[in-house]
């Protein structure tokens, strides 16, 4: 029988014939979706066309492909073309799109807190001053002492006001934590301590925060010290383009002092007076979006990530993405360990509930299921993954180890683990840059959280020692490392790691080589004994000869022995220690009995020196 759609078609044509209408439909092309690369029997597939048309196409165009081949979007849009289709050409990275907004709040009305990163010099005071800072918030004896742990803090003023600070690191291997504590921020406060001066991480912060456009702010401090000078701090800021005010520039300039707890209210005042005139708005409404400070692994809870929201409301039980990280968030947690069920813009807080620690710098968004989560991670893995493995363009094995033969570079395997992400990414980027042409370090592996078992099974199958920066072994993994003879190697400052590296990399060059230049002697005959073979009988014509030391012995200007070793030096039937210029006397060499009337001998030392990485 027929089916009841069949007569329907059937009815509706005859209507169309009555009417005089035309009964074929338009003849519209098929559209084809094109990813970036396809294989022949998907395209086939999608084209609803035989394969075997397909491959005689190409061939026709002098590429001969299988069907199981891959072809670039260019030739799949040809073929398409060829058959009548229409194209749709997609991308792999069109997952990306719309992940963040490019939407601006220039409409949002709602005033948010102003995002200040401390800068400076190593040792300038600035966590001095964001301790004595927080003081100054009303809050803080509610809950009790503030911990160190975030980074990032929030300072509610009597008027009700708030403040997020961001504190960076001093260190010139944290380039990129400052760089990024830059980006994120509003303002940059300036720590330079009036008894030190410009130096060159405060230079690095004023170059930091020019490239990220944020206005700063220069907090002069310890101006407590008999030996500060405020002035002398204006001065060299001029040559880097900082001019404070009282020159007629944009700058302000308060003099501080943490230790004392000078003048602070000044700085708070700079700080709302520079934030009233940017007009800070934010629209609380929206999707969440903003970035994350810094990511760790912590024994009992996880992955924990230290976010900035920039725009929009995170709340519990949001669906976040940062990175190739992604997780329902199932606590926020503030500065002060407590609870919150939301946080808006300019909110500093930690979340939980991600699979794995987000690297820090990371944006971080809302998505609006789970399916979306995955699909975006999974890309961004998999492109992570090609990039370490070098992707489509990866040089051969054979290519690899001419190159390492060529070179003869020795290599520092070494695994780390820090407390946070931002320190290991810091510690790997300061050995990259230790290395030469002849040694260098390479990292294994590097991650944050504790030393575990499987780390220690990596170092002893990388045969690397397990570099530990403010974290600690487990029970089991010191155990294991001890069995296997693992070395970890503990540190809470960054400069002894480093300088300890540059030790053990310095230990590893060759020495150099350097010859000092004795003396030249002829042979004039050669006799040979019966028990110790041939002895050179030779006048020392420069400098002198010495027993034991390096000779080089050269015949019609051709070295025939380099670096043999004068045993035996005689004069008359006496063994002596040096002869002098002038003298004859009796050699022996060891090992070598190839010896001629006319030869020339040089005699040096030769003493190893020692190298070390610049």
């Amino acid at each position: 029988m027929r089916s009841l759609a069949s007569v329907r078609r059937a009815r509706e044509r005859e209507k169309e014939k009555r009417k005089g209408g035309s009964t074929d439909a338009p003849n519209r092309p098929r559209e084809v979706v094109i990813p970036d690369v396809i294989t022949v029997q998907e395209l086939s597939n999608r084209m609803a066309v035989r394969g075997v048309d397909i491959i005689k196409f190409l061939m026709r165009q002098g590429l001969m492909m299988k069907i199981n081949d891959v072809i670039d979007t260019d030739t799949a849009e040809l073929v398409a073309d060829e058959f009548g289709m229409a194209v749709k050409r997609v991308s792999e990275s069109d997952i990306e799109t719309g992940f963040l907004s490019d939407a601006v709040d220039d409409e949002a009305t709602t005033p948010r807190a102003p995002v200040v990163a401390i800068m400076g010099h190593v040792d300038h005071g600035k966590t001095s001053l964001l301790d004595a800072l927080r003081t100054t918030d009303v809050a803080a004896g509610e809950a009790g002492g503030i911990t160190q742990h975030i980074g990032a803090y929030q300072v509610r003023l009597e008027d009700g006001q708030r403040v997020t600070f961001l504190d960076t690191p001093g260190h010139a291997a944290f380039s990129a934590m400052r760089a990024r504590g830059a980006n994120v921020t509003d303002i940059v406060v300036l720590v330079v301590a009036a008894d030190d001066g410009v130096m060159p991480q405060t230079v690095e912060a004023i170059q930091h925060a020019k490239a990220a456009n944020a206005p700063i702010i220069v907090a002069v401090n310890k101006i407590d010290k008999p030996d500060a000078n405020p002035q002398k701090v204006v001065n060299e800021l001029l040559q880097y383009e900082v001019i404070s005010e009282s020159l007629g520039g944009d700058v302000q300039i308060i003099e501080v002092s943490a230790k004392e707890r000078t003048n602070l209210n000044g700085l708070i005042d700079a700080i709302l007076l520079q934030a009233e005139v940017m007009d800070l708005k934010a629209d609380p409404e929206r999707t969440s979006e903003g970035v994350v400070i810094e990511a760790k692994l912590d024994k009992g809870r996880g992955p924990v990530a230290t976010v900035l929201v920039k725009r929009g409301t995170l709340k519990r039980g949001d669906i976040v993405v940062a990175g190739s990280a992604w997780g329902k968030v199932r606590a926020l947690l503030d500065e002060r360990n407590a609870q919150l069920t939301e946080a808006g813009p300019s909110v500093p807080v930690e979340i939980l509930g991600l699979d794995e620690a987000p690297s820090p710098g990371e944006p971080f968004a809302v998505v609006e299921n789970e399916a979306r989560a995955r699909e975006l991670t999974e890309y961004r893995a998999r492109v992570k993954r090609e990039k370490a493995t070098g992707g489509v363009n990866q040089v051969s094995l054979v290519d690899m180890m001419s190159k390492l033969q060529s070179k003869k570079v020795s290599e520092l395997p070494v695994v780390i683990k820090a407390d946070v992400q931002g320190s290991a990414e810091a510690i790997v980027g300061s050995l990259e840059k230790m290395g030469n042409e002849e040694v260098r370090a390479r990292t294994v592996m590097s991650g944050a959280g504790g030393i575990t078992e499987s780390d220690v099974q990596l170092a002893k199958s990388a045969g690397a020692p397990i570099l530990g920066f403010n974290v600690r072994a487990s029970k089991q993994a010191r155990d294991l490392a001890e069995r296997e003879g693992v070395e970890i190697r503990y540190y809470s400052i960054i400069y002894d790691l480093l300088d300890d590296m540059k030790g053990v990399l310095s230990g590893m060059l060759a020495p150099l080589q350097r010859e000092t230049f004795l003396g030249n002697a002829q042979v004039l005959q050669v006799f040979d004994i019966s028990k110790t073979g041939k002895i050179a009988g030779c006048r020392v014509s420069e400098g002198v000869v010495r027993k034991g030391a390096k000779v080089r012995i050269i015949r019609d200007d051709v070295v025939v022995l380099e670096l043999g070793t004068l045993t035996t030096l005689k004069r008359f039937k006496d063994e002596v220690n040096e002869v002098p210029s002038g003298q004859e006397c009796g050699m022996h060499f060891q090992g070598f009995q190839d010896i001629k009337a006319g030869d020339y001998i040089e005699c040096f030392t030769v003493e190893e020196i020692k190298r070390t990485l610049e």
